[in-house]
């Protein structure tokens, strides 16, 4: 019997796709704004199955407890896929209160703007549920490939064709080196669901097989480019400045914590009996990525490529627990597991937020420029004390939210303080840690203490309204940043979910 309810969210956000297009094709040029609404509608709509589904599956009532396996185990509706999907959800929903301002401003066209976007979306809630090869190789170049027409959006602008073009190359450049390593494990094992990929390595004793070290490896590179880990890094600084800035806030956050999700995914469940293959390589990247995003983001400029390369190192971060597991027993993979999505979690909403600070000060203050928002404070406190509590936040300055995804970062690697490899990327992570705070923090100090630029035309554009869609966006990720960073014992519920994720087979 096919299972509605537990595809609900999936169906309502195909549904909302063709209502978008249909509105923008029926509505008047002055009702176009309804393109948007039917687009935030859908994606509040598509949110309540969530907590249906997660009331049901303690209920012994319902007609389903439980997870929900779907389609022969390739998609499976747990506790943990419904925190992913709600994850997106919400992503999504605040990326498109940042849009609906850009657009109407710079009278973009609005309707393939939302299609896109919700296409994208509903691409890492699949992802958040994907089990199998064929379902997470889907959902995620459905993530992706609108997000490449969404980074060219301004068509007039040489920056933005850029940026969708480098985007474009190394998408289908990942999305064929993995394709390529899952291919291999198809063949070499005879599977496609993660659970019998993970049977069959330990059946045939696979652990050693060139062909297989071969096949993680490639898959593992797949995915390094989607999350824009170094070293396959390059397009994501170029790509964030010349996209829009709601596109550069969606595509650090909404498409990178998908790509984060089927990594970590394939590799705890189809690639777990190899963990000491992927382990290293991990461990490697996540030191890389770490140091090199935080030393060039010292050097930065521009703000948007100063969080296109703190994106980078936080990338680093979160592979941090993710790299060790290949250390861990049972008990201590749940530990890493959680250390890595809980950081997907936070940095989710901090990240979010710091663009949207960005595009409210440049709403006023007209550039993206760090020396032209010396002295913020004098004339936009609001706006000054928004920067503080998103930049400090994303250095994990207690007691905004920042704080707490780093702490359990660090407490999954100290669960193996024994090992010297586990030490090594202890310090590195401490280390980088402290830079970030300096880039941060600089950011900050020019809008307390520096003097209002002389040609800054601050005059010009200081009298502009921000639209009541960002201030919602600020005030929804602001208010998140310092609860969580208060009680982040509210999310302690996800330990639980993570524990349960990693036991299953």
């Amino acid at each position: 019997m096919f299972d509605y309810h537990a595809l609900a969210p999936e169906l309502i956000l195909g549904i909302t796709l063709l209502a978008a297009i249909a509105v923008d094709l029926v509505v008047p040029e002055r009702l176009k704004y309804l393109v948007g609404v039917t687009a935030l509608l859908g994606l509040v709509a598509a949110a309540l199955p969530l907590i249906t589904l997660a009331a049901c599956s303690g209920i012994a009532g319902c007609a389903a407890t439980g997870p929900r396996v779907l389609f022969g185990g390739s998609y499976v509706v747990d506790d943990f896929a419904l925190v992913l999907k709600g994850l997106f959800i919400v992503s999504g929903v605040i990326s498109l209160l940042l849009s609906v301002g850009y657009l109407e401003s710079d009278d973009y066209y609005q309707g393939e703007f939302y299609f896109l976007l919700l296409a994208s979306v509903t691409g890492a809630v699949i992802m958040a549920s994907a089990r199998d090869l064929i379902t997470i190789f889907v959902g995620l170049e459905l993530v992706s490939a609108p997000a490449f027409l969404l980074a060219g959006w301004r068509k007039g602008d040489r920056r933005s064709n850029e940026a969708s073009l480098k985007f474009f190359l190394t998408g289908v450049l990942s999305a064929a080196v993995m394709l390529f390593g899952m291919s291999l494990v198809y063949g070499l094992t005879g599977n496609i669901t993660f659970a019998g990929i993970a049977q069959a390595i330990t059946a045939f004793g696979l652990q050693s097989e060139p062909a297989l070290v071969l096949a993680v490896v490639f898959v593992i590179v797949g995915f390094a480019f989607k999350i824009s880990a170094v070293p396959f890094h390059f397009w994501a600084p170029d790509t964030y400045e010349g996209a829009p800035t709601p596109v550069a806030a969606y595509l650090s956050v909404g498409s990178k914590a998908a790509g984060f999700v089927g990594l970590l995914t394939i590799c705890y469940q189809a690639f777990a009996p190899v963990r000491s293959i992927w382990g290293p390589i991990l461990w490697v990247v996540a030191a890389l990525s770490m140091t090199v995003g935080n030393l060039i983001a010292l050097r930065q400029t521009n703000v948007v490529r100063l969080l296109g390369y703190s994106s980078i190192a936080h990338g680093g971060f979160i592979l941090v627990p993710f790299a060790m597991a290949a250390l861990y027993d049972q008990a201590g993979l749940a530990d890493a597991f959680f250390g890595s999505i809980t950081y997907v979690l936070f940095y989710a909403f901090l990240n979010l937020g710091a663009f949207a600070a960005v595009i409210a000060v440049v709403h006023k203050v007209g550039s993206t420029e760090i020396t032209d928002w010396g002295g913020l404070n004098r004339y936009a406190p609001g706006l000054a004390a928004l920067v503080t509590v998103f930049f400090f936040g994303l250095a994990g300055v207690p007691p905004l939210a920042g704080w707490f995804p780093k702490f359990v970062m660090f407490r999954a690697v100290l669960g193996v303080f024994e090992s010297p490899w586990a030490i090594a990327l202890a310090v590195i992570a401490a280390v980088n840690a402290v830079i970030a705070l300096v880039y941060y923090a600089g950011v900050v100090k020019r809008v307390y203490m520096d003097n209002v630029p002389v040609n800054a035309p601050v005059d010009r554009v200081a009298g502009r309204r921000l639209a009541p869609s960002l201030v919602l966006a600020l005030a929804i990720t602001a208010a998140a940043t310092v609860i969580f960073g208060f009680f982040p014992q509210l999310l302690a519920f996800f330990g639980d979910v993570t524990r349960a994720f990693v036991a299953a087979p």
